[in-house]
């Protein structure tokens, strides 16, 4: 009976997991350079999204990812705000196949920590007294395909015959 009971714990050991230890905000600023008098302005602003993110191991089977985001919002040429924010996740990864492993880090924990950093956009731009930003969905499937499909064929124009 012990032997089946120690068989049963090595197929658990060996379970696949993934799991949120944590999310949180590490960093987060937002600069209003012409206020109060960019409150008088009531055009609506053009606003620039850049977004980026990185994963790295902080312990065995336990990893961070970082999303990092730019919002600028203008009207013209004149700065409306600028915001930048890291929403941070910590992630258990353990016993997950290199094709799931690459799969989770790029699109699945940047899916997980989008949607607390659009709410704190939202919230810190209502905050600040502008109607709130509400980022558009982001689909991180298509960026890492469109990534994998960038780094196949850069070898390939690289070539000299």
């Amino acid at each position: 009976m012990s032997e089946s009971n120690t068989s049963n714990n090595n197929q658990t050991n060996n379970q696949p997991v993934f799991s949120i230890d944590k999310i949180y905000i590490k960093d987060l600023s937002m600069e209003l350079p012409h206020a109060p008098k960019i409150f008088l302005n009531r055009d609506q602003p053009n606003i620039e999204l850049n977004l980026s993110f990185n994963s790295e191991k902080i312990d065995e089977g336990i990893f961070q990812t970082v999303l990092h985001a730019v919002i600028n919002a203008k009207i013209g040429t004149e700065q409306m705000f600028l915001i930048e924010i890291d929403q941070v996740g910590i992630f258990q990864m353990r016993n997950i196949p290199q094709d799931q492993f690459e799969l989770l880090h790029n699109i699945e924990c940047p899916n997980i920590l989008f949607p607390y950093l659009r709410e704190a956009v939202s919230d810190l731009t209502n905050r600040a007294g502008f109607a709130p930003v509400i980022l558009a969905p982001v689909n991180f499937a298509y960026l890492y395909q469109q990534k994998q499909q960038a780094q196949h064929a850069a070898p390939a124009t690289n070539t000299i015959n």
